[in-house]
């Protein structure tokens, strides 16, 4: 389609706009990740279907594990990591793995988002599957596989099949390039990406991302340097003890900071502070727990204390979000001072860094003033110090993710430089579905047409489309120049987009290897 919709301008039958229109935006997935090969998968035994979380084709032996994971792909191995469901301590083996598959999770779970901003290919949903982790089989009715089997799953269509199928790497044409180009002349909209790391920030300018809409800040916690001084910090008794764990996290973040300002040189970057709430940094099983209290010198029956303190009969509507910056201050001043001395670094090598803080889940007024007073004490602490003369501006806004916030953003946008729509949880929350389980009814409510598409895949006009509608209107009554943008993951959904050009907004923010289809949707969009 790429390449006859290039022919037919060349020959004169179509102009730029018309080929533009042409090619469905949807169906570049099929161009950018590697994908089976027809005649391969058709002789395949699929023994399993689930969602179609994040797309692409890979093949491998199950690991059951993240540790497992790292573990098996270190010695050469090629895994798909297979869990029930993923959490935040799984990142290094979904990293590791070739794929993801999950037996329950949505479009919007943990393994679908951090899939899809890797561009690795994942399942999840598969509720079909039986896992035993201990003793390393997944089971489908009669079928059972091992470790020792291999398992191909495509994340285009949900399929989980037994044994080998062939997927050739894909093949970028010239042609391509050239949509690409007509694509970004008409658009309106800017394309920004969810990018969380200087690899995942190169990674999208190459696919044509102009600017950073979502750093979520906690994946940086995860890594295997880090996750110590991180449960360090959580589970200190002292408040010593906490203040010098956060010091020692400070240059790590600070450095994350100054690689994806470099990356993203001259464009905008806009940091989310810490979101997800303290328990998801603490590790849930005793074997772990034990080596946790043995390292930080602490009793095992302290160390599971403190996890059950924390742990929360509903997190995603608990202690998070600015929540935590209003309980722990020195969680948001440790953050602020990284992004501060990361611009000042950056700006000393002769680049031109433009973060942007975002403070998430805020729902009333009075949250964002207060927190955006601390931010911004802090900013002028860590300034001074520096002696600069001219400090630069650093804006400062707020994810709308509440629907109380999109009520009152008329109040919110008083002490807001911008806002960004997160489209999940604000989707999460209108319905009043769990992302993470509703696979175990959605699928009855397509079919019965109860709705008329996954709202966690296409944004729901005629009720969460209001609230963000209503949102940047009653914004923009306060500040008319209010920057307007969404993070959530429908910001590489075509149809999203679409509705995105009819409220107004400035731009859209998806993981990167969606970044050309919001390009081309953008331009679709604005073109219509």
């Amino acid at each position: 389609a790429v390449r006859i919709a290039c022919e037919l301008v060349r020959e004169g039958v179509l102009d730029e706009k018309e080929a533009v229109l042409r090619v469905p935006a949807k169906d570049l997935n099929q161009l950018l990740l590697p994908s089976f090969d027809a005649k391969s998968k058709a002789k395949a035994k699929v023994i399993a279907t689930g969602l179609p979380a994040s797309p692409g084709a890979a093949v491998g032996q199950p690991a059951f594990s993240a540790d497992e994971a790292v573990e098996r792909s270190q010695n050469g191995e090629t895994v798909i990591l297979v869990r029930h469901e993923t959490s935040p301590e799984d990142v290094e083996g979904m990293h590791s793995a070739a794929g993801v598959l999950t037996t329950t999770g949505g479009m919007t779970s943990h393994a679908a988002v951090v899939a899809r901003g890797w561009g690795k290919c994942c399942v999840a949903g598969a509720g079909s599957i039986s896992i035993d982790a201990k003793a390393g089989t997944l089971s489908v009715g009669p079928v059972t596989l091992g470790r020792d089997d291999t398992i191909s799953i495509d994340g285009t269509t949900g399929e989980v099949m037994a044994g080998e199928v062939l997927a050739p790497p894909p093949r970028m044409s010239d042609e391509f390039a050239q949509l690409m180009e007509w694509a970004d002349s008409y658009r309106r909209m800017g394309v920004r990406a969810n990018a969380d790391t200087p690899e995942d920030a190169l990674r999208a300018y190459e696919f044509g991302a102009r600017g950073i809409g979502l750093c979520r800040t906690e994946h940086m916690f995860f890594d295997h340097d880090r996750i110590a001084t991180v449960r360090r910090m959580i589970l200190a008794t002292e408040e010593a003890d906490h203040v010098k764990a956060l010091q020692e996290l400070l240059p790590y973040q600070r450095e994350d900071f100054a690689g994806i300002l470099r990356a993203m040189d001259g464009l905008p970057v806009t940091i989310r502070l810490l979101d997800p709430p303290l328990h998801e940094f603490l590790p849930r099983d005793e074997a772990t727990q034990r080596e946790l209290a043995k390292d930080l010198g602490m009793t095992l029956k302290d160390v599971a204390a403190r996890v059950t303190q924390l742990h929360e009969a509903n997190p995603m509507l608990g202690h998070r979000g600015c929540r935590l910056a209003v309980t722990h201050p020195e969680i948001l001043k440790t953050q602020v001072r990284a992004i501060a001395e990361a611009t000042l670094l950056v700006l000393a090598e002769g680049h031109e860094p433009k973060p942007e803080i975002m403070i998430p889940l805020v729902g009333t007024a009075k949250e964002l003033e207060s927190l955006r007073k601390l931010a911004e004490k802090t900013l002028a602490v860590v300034f001074a110090e520096s002696n600069i003369e001219d400090p630069p501006h650093i804006p400062i806004g707020t994810m709308i993710e509440i629907p109380r916030a999109a009520l009152c953003a008329d109040r919110i946008a008083e002490h807001a430089d911008f806002f960004s729509f997160g489209t999940n949880d604000l989707t999460q929350m209108a319905f009043g579905y769990s992302r993470d389980d509703v696979n175990t009814f959605l699928p009855a409510y397509l079919e019965q047409e109860l709705l008329v598409k996954d709202p966690f895949q296409s944004l729901d006009e005629e009720g969460v489309g209001q609230l963000v509608t209503m949102g940047a209107e009653r914004g923009r009554s306060t500040k008319e120049d209010l920057k307007l943008g969404i993070c959530g993951e429908h910001g590489g959904d075509p149809d999203s987009v679409f509705l995105c050009e009819k409220i107004g907004l400035d731009y859209v923010s998806c993981s990167p290897f969606r970044v050309p289809i919001a390009r081309l949707a953008a331009a679709q969009a604005a073109l219509k």
